[in-house]
Formats: C-alpha cells, structure tokens, sequence
C-alpha cells in the first residue's frame, strides 16, 4: 500500500474500482471509526453520525462486494442492506476493544450480506437448464462465483487500506496550496510526463519535482497518523 505513495506514481484508483473521485468525508472523520461515533449511532435520530458513518464507509463496503464477484447493483444493495444490519445491531455492540474490533464485526455483516446475495442468484436461477457436455454455452451456476472461495479478509484489509490513503489524500489537499496539489495531482496521480505538467502549469519541471516531494511527504505523515488511529481505535 505504502509503495502507491512512496514510488514514483499513485494511481488514480484500484484496479477494477468502477468509481471516480475519492471517499466523501466529514469533518475530521477518519475510517478508523471512532468510539464517539459508534456510541452516537445508538442513537437512531441522529442522522448527521448516520451520514458521517455511511460517508466513511459505503466505498469500503461497496468495493469489497465488486472484488468479491457481484454486480453493480448488487453491490449497491449489500451497502444498504449492510447499513441497515448496522442501524439493527449496533446497540448490540459492545464499543471496548477487548471485547472485539468494529472492523471485524462489521466485516462479518458484510461477509454475510455478500454470501445471500449469491446464495439468492443460485436459487433465482436453479430452474435453468444445463445445456449438454458438448455445447459451448456456459452453465449459468459454473459462472457464479462461490463466496466460499473468495478471501473476502484479504479483499477486506486491501480496502481498508486504499480507503486510508484516499483519505490522507484528501485531507492533505484540503490544507495545502491548491498549485501544488495540482502539479501533484497531475504528476503522481494521474501519471502524466513532468514536461507535460509543466507545460500545462506553465511552471519549470523542477517545481513539479519539488511539488511531487513535498506533498508525498505530507501524505506519508497523514497516512502514518491514520494508521497509528486504526490499530488504537479499531
């Protein structure tokens, strides 16, 4: 994770990821929930805590589904089937530490939501019949991914962790000179030639270099902050 920012390039999003921009924030929210907010959510009036908690983590939720083999739609559908668990269930929750992580109990709400989502395909379909052994036409249930073969905790923890640098990312964006958040936009993130940008900037390709030094810098020490905030809070 920590090569997209120190390397030469940080690409725009994750292979596969069907969205543009970055993660909605608030105010100083961070994906590492912390206990405040999972004590405020108890509360089901409060729809400002509800709207900070879905901003942090619908991205999360949504891309884990598409790594994990759904659809669009249906991926959609398990971020709100997800939040809804979460509004059914949070009371429940017990916010010490010792007691378990957020992160992990709401992995398992996800893990679950993603699991009847394919076990609802193979019930939609099972009335389909399977074409002979020597057509070509693939059986609809071989192309259904089995949720039991897919590490949805690796897929989980790769997220979190992308989640994490676009926030360190938009957080150091929000604070610094919005030129040289564009030369590094442009440069890092994008990828374009150093002469490119600087042609487009009408700056000297050294400023671009130093742009590219000093906001890498920054975005280390913000992800370096939100890690230490994740192992502590989560």
């Amino acid at each position: 994770m920590k090569d997209r920012i120190c390397g030469e390039g940080l690409p725009a999003s994750a292979p596969g990821d069907p969205l543009t921009g970055r993660m909605a924030l608030s105010g100083e929210g961070s994906i590492a929930t912390r206990q405040s907010l999972l004590e405020r959510l108890k509360n089901w009036d409060d729809q400002e805590s509800w709207r900070d908690f879905f901003n942090l983590y619908w991205r999360l939720i949504y891309g884990v589904a598409l790594r994990a083999g759904l659809g669009d739609a249906e991926a959609q559908e398990v971020v709100q089937e997800t939040v809804l668990a979460v509004a059914r269930n949070i009371g429940r929750f017990n916010t010490d530490p010792a007691r378990g992580s957020f992160k992990a109990w709401l992995l398992n709400l996800v893990r679950w939501r993603i699991t009847d989502r394919f076990r609802r395909q193979q019930r939609e379909h099972r009335w389909r019949v399977v074409p002979p052994p020597d057509s070509e036409t693939t059986p609809f249930l071989e192309k259904v991914p089995d949720p039991a073969g897919v590490d949805l905790g690796s897929i989980w923890e790769e997220e979190w962790e992308r989640n994490l640098l676009d926030l360190a990312v938009e957080r150091v964006r929000s604070r610094i000179n919005p030129k040289h958040y564009q030369m590094f936009d442009l440069y890092v993130i994008k990828q374009w030639p150093v002469r490119e940008v600087a042609r487009a900037l009408h700056v000297s390709a050294s400023r671009v270099y130093l742009a590219k030094h000093r906001v890498t810098k920054l975005v280390q020490q913000e992800l370096r902050s939100l890690e230490a905030r994740d192992r502590v809070e989560e």
